[in-house]
């Protein structure tokens, strides 16, 4: 059985050519989009002052900086991608588990952007020809699957041309991060004045005052909400050796992350902060979501540049962040049938079937189902390769044995099942807290421990699963591999 292609193989010396400022600008490309806006301005809507929700996206990021530099890692020495990458702790059969658990939240996010770039697609379509609104508005449709024609429409266009991207490959997808990475920073930066001027000045925008009257209240939203801001991420912070792989060494993808995640997304959590205030201000309601502000700011011009910003933002974000890693994922699942292109269509067709605007319909939903609910599947799986890598291996993997049944990552019949146990409980014991969020009317069925143990979902599965990870292959001591490197790496 072949465990390998040309998408999964090992990336040799001669093909690893990003630098530190591709790295950085593909960070500047996936956090500048729509759900990084809304995800700041949700907290405000939850009724966080603009401070409080600042730090709470600032925090968030530096801590989950942490786990993407230390996966990373791997994939820069060795070249290999994160499906690959999961062999060495799960084995070179369970892999897959872990790999199509992240495949299928990438899915989600997937049919997220898609959603959201559809959506500005429907407003730019509307502010060219204002007449589409009543023949596309069938409350039919709505009622059926929750949209209007025209929203599916633009849905459909924008899903379209996602899938010409997949279809051309990795390479446009670093061509289109740099060159649109600039681009996307100075379009934030005259919303950011555009709120300005039109509030008067950053009083009036940032003097909404905190809807908490105690500490006690305040945690109740700031911790789960920080559980968010690791969830946002905990998704890369598991593939990120798919573009590490590239990386011409270290020092480029650690400087160009550590220069290209934290900063941009308190900027662009600024800038939502900041315009989300302002709103009641200018319009005498919050508004959280940037494309329905856009639709109020007025002038076919304005509506014009707005929406297509916001569809490149998008659709770079959308590409890097939820297309390279399922498609390798999947591919991973059957290396001799499934391509890197095919699986990005798996990938594609999962997120449109999904209903994803489901997903984010309300600020609450978005933060504390849907990012809270999937970190508590990510994290254990981070935990686990994570303790592998630095603790049980100490860096030293046997490249070879990652592609072959038979060897040192075979374990039994190609699954290492104690690290599958390490990752059931680390998952199990956050799907109380899950239920009680998820299932209407259930939430005071459940104890409030596991309420409370939820909002810490992230953290409670890298912690616990990690540390269940290390003290099983200390008990079953693993041979020592030998590393096999390229001069200099």
């Amino acid at each position: 059985m072949s465990l390998t292609n040309e998408d999964l193989a090992a990336t040799p010396p001669e093909a690893r050519t990003w630098t530190t400022k591709h790295f950085a600008a593909l960070w500047v490309g996936m956090a500048v989009c729509i759900p990084t806006y809304t995800m700041a301005s949700g907290l405000i809507d939850q009724g966080m002052n603009w401070w409080q929700a600042l730090l709470c996206v600032g925090l968030g990021n530096v801590i989950v900086l942490g786990p993407i530099l230390l996966n990373a890692h791997a994939g820069t020495r060795y070249g290999i991608p994160f499906p690959v990458f999961a062999r060495a702790s799960f084995g070179v059969m369970g892999a897959n588990v872990p790999a199509l658990l992240r495949a299928l939240v990438a899915c989600g996010w997937f049919g997220i952007q898609t959603w959201l770039g559809g959506q500005a697609l429907w407003q730019l379509a509307l502010a060219v020809a204002p007449g589409l609104q009543g023949p596309l508005s069938s409350e039919g449709m709505k009622a059926a699957i929750g949209i209007h024609p025209g929203e599916f429409i633009g849905f459909a266009v924008f899903w379209a041309v996602t899938l010409y991207f997949i279809i051309k490959g990795t390479e446009s997808i670093k061509f289109l991060e740099l060159y649109s990475a600039p681009f996307l920073i100075v379009v934030g930066l005259v919303l950011l004045i555009w709120a300005y001027v039109k509030a008067d000045g950053f009083g009036p925008m940032l003097s909404q005052p905190s809807k908490f009257n105690d500490m006690g209240s305040f945690m109740g939203v700031f911790i789960p909400g920080l559980t968010a801001m690791v969830g946002f991420w905990a998704t890369l912070s598991l593939n990120i050796p798919d573009f590490t792989r590239y990386a011409r060494s270290q020092r480029d993808q650690v400087v160009g992350q550590a220069l290209g995640l934290p900063g941009t997304m308190v900027l662009f959590a600024f800038i939502g902060v900041a315009v989300t205030s302002a709103t009641p201000v200018i319009f005498g309601e919050i508004i959280w979501d940037p494309v329905k502000l856009m639709g109020k700011v007025g002038g076919a011009l304005v509506t014009l540049l707005a929406m297509l910003s916001l569809s490149i933002a998008t659709l770079s974000t959308n590409l890097a962040a939820n297309v390279v890693s399922p498609a390798n994922d999947f591919s991973n699942l059957a290396p001799g049938k499934i391509s890197y292109k095919m699986g990005g269509i798996i990938t594609a067709v999962l997120g449109a079937v999904i209903f994803p605007w489901k997903l984010i319909e309300s600020s609450g939903g978005y933060i504390f189902t849907w990012l809270i609910g999937y970190s508590a599947l990510l994290g254990p799986i981070g935990g686990i390769m994570v303790a592998d890598y630095f603790l049980v291996r100490r860096r030293a993997l046997v490249v070879e044995d990652l592609y072959r049944r038979g060897g040192q990552y075979e374990f039994s019949a190609g699954v290492n099942w104690k690290a599958m146990l390490a990752l059931a409980i680390g998952v199990v014991v956050n799907v109380p807290g899950f239920l009680a969020e998820a299932v209407p009317g259930l939430k005071d069925a459940v104890p409030s421990f596991w309420r409370t143990l939820y909002t810490y979902a992230w953290f409670v599965g890298f912690l616990l699963s990690g540390a269940l990870h290390y003290v099983f292959a200390v008990i079953s001591a693993p041979p020592k591999a030998e590393t096999r490197l390229e001069p200099g790496r």
